[in-house]
């Protein structure tokens, strides 16, 4: 079965460097995304309350970029990537975050939850 992918883009009032932080270490990942965050190489372990999730580092750019794909989903296309993107004229930093679901009803109700995470980010970093 194939996956609905899904893009959602938020401004945020930060520096690509600070962002990258919270997406690219389990230090910053266990602030706003996970309750604990480990990490074996590319291999990154997520930890909510009762469940635990892996997944692989596909791409790490600095300051730029960091692409995960679930250990689970290993059999399709689908991945979850934090970009961060600078406009060129503005200077205005906007955080664009692709994922995949399984369905049009699952993707919105992932949307929503990645927008509700993203409203915890900001509140952390002040942004």
């Amino acid at each position: 079965m194939s996956k609905v992918k899904f893009e959602l883009e938020i401004p945020v009032h930060a520096s690509p460097s600070l962002l990258y932080q919270y997406f690219a270490t389990p230090s910053g990942l266990e602030e706003w995304f996970a309750d604990r965050v480990n990490s074996r190489g590319k291999i990154i372990t997520f930890l909510w309350d009762d469940s635990e999730e892996e997944a692989t580092v596909i791409t790490k750019k600095t300051d730029e970029r960091v692409k995960y794909k679930w250990t689970e989903s290993e059999g399709d296309d689908s991945y979850f990537e934090f970009k961060i993107q600078v406009d060129p004229l503005t200077k205005d930093v906007a955080l664009i975050i692709t994922d995949f679901a399984d369905d049009e009803e699952a993707a919105e109700e992932a949307k929503m939850l990645w927008e509700n995470q993203i409203d915890e980010l900001r509140h952390l970093i002040g942004a």
